[in-house]
């Protein structure tokens, strides 16, 4: 059967809108947009690439495009243009697709897309909507958002800094490995509390490095700090990793950078439907690379509350 005939009756009923964050993956985006558009074209697709310049451009684009009756919305990024258009498309009758070109695309491999982004484009377009859960989190400020794979305090919200600012030019999981060691140098550990409400788990204390609250497997552009999350299942995979010594945080960086697997005993999960992470001091909560608010943060997931396009299981 060609391509034309496996490609989704769904996209060809209405026009695709596809958000181009031209800044994502270091702007990778370019480079990849007209292999991409014949791609559609060949497909027999119409669709509408819309250009914009930073995630808040694409997220208000993609409200007024809802507004005006489109329903078939692609996000062309990585986790955080992804984001965007979540927050954008939460409550309304729209289907998602994710053609990732970021520095980290964990949603997109939580998917089982393929990492070339031609080829994730082709998968797409050859696959079948799912229904996904997405993480609602309350911040101090009252601030509430959605983000679709990872998000945390500690370590990893300091390292955002880094990773969308010095780092940026870097490939992949070595922005975040190295925007991290840079965070390490001067973090202090934080004291957290980690309550589960309505859940029979006991809240505990701890001295972290990064307490973490995920719907995917991983974050950081392949660091697979839930391995067993999956993003349909109706729960939460709570992380907690102890402090580390930057000795100890160095010990695990080689299998870290060759695997994306993070192995100590100082990793503790649980799995849970409500989080809420209290700290000492006030800190940062980041949610697929994005600053969202600060502490304490009351989390939640969010049950079948998006509709994505994801490849057809071999």
């Amino acid at each position: 059967m060609n391509d034309r005939a496996e490609a989704s009756n769904i996209l060809r009923e209405s026009v695709v809108t596809i958000f181009v964050n031209s800044v994502a993956g270091g702007g990778r985006a370019r480079s990849y947009l007209g292999r991409i558009q014949k791609l559609f074209e060949s497909f027999q697709i119409h669709a509408q690439f819309v250009m914009t310049s930073s995630t808040a451009e694409l997220e208000s684009s993609a409200q007024n495009a809802i507004s005006q009756g489109r329903r078939t919305l692609f996000a062309m990024g990585g986790d955080g243009t992804l984001q965007a258009l979540v927050n954008a498309a939460f409550g309304a009758d729209t289907l998602l697709g994710v053609l990732p070109i970021g520095g980290g695309n964990d949603f997109a491999a939580a998917l089982g897309l393929p990492g070339e982004p031609v080829k994730a484009a082709k998968a797409i377009l050859r696959g079948k909507p799912r229904f996904v859960d997405l993480v609602r989190v309350r911040t101090a400020e009252g601030r509430t958002r959605m983000y679709a794979g990872g998000g945390g305090i500690g370590l990893d919200a300091e390292a955002v800094r880094y990773a969308s600012g010095a780092y940026r030019w870097l490939p992949g999981r070595s922005r975040y490995i190295a925007s991290a060691l840079r965070a390490l140098l001067r973090y202090v550990p934080i004291e957290v509390r980690i309550d589960f409400p309505g859940s029979d788990l006991r809240p505990l204390e701890a001295k972290a490095l990064i307490a973490a609250v995920l719907n995917s497997p991983s974050y950081g552009a392949g660091v697979r700090l839930a391995p067993d999350a999956i993003l349909d299942d109706g729960s939460l995979d709570v992380v907690l990793i102890e402090n580390l010594s930057l000795f100890g945080a160095l010990a695990l960086l080689p299998r870290l950078i060759a695997t994306g697997e993070l192995r100590t005993s100082r990793v503790k999960r649980w799995s849970a439907q409500r989080v809420r992470l209290s700290t000492e001091r006030q800190c940062l909560f980041q949610g697929d690379g994005e600053i969202i608010g600060a502490t304490p943060v009351e989390i939640e997931v969010v049950p079948r509350a998006a509709q994505v396009l994801a490849p057809l299981k071999e």
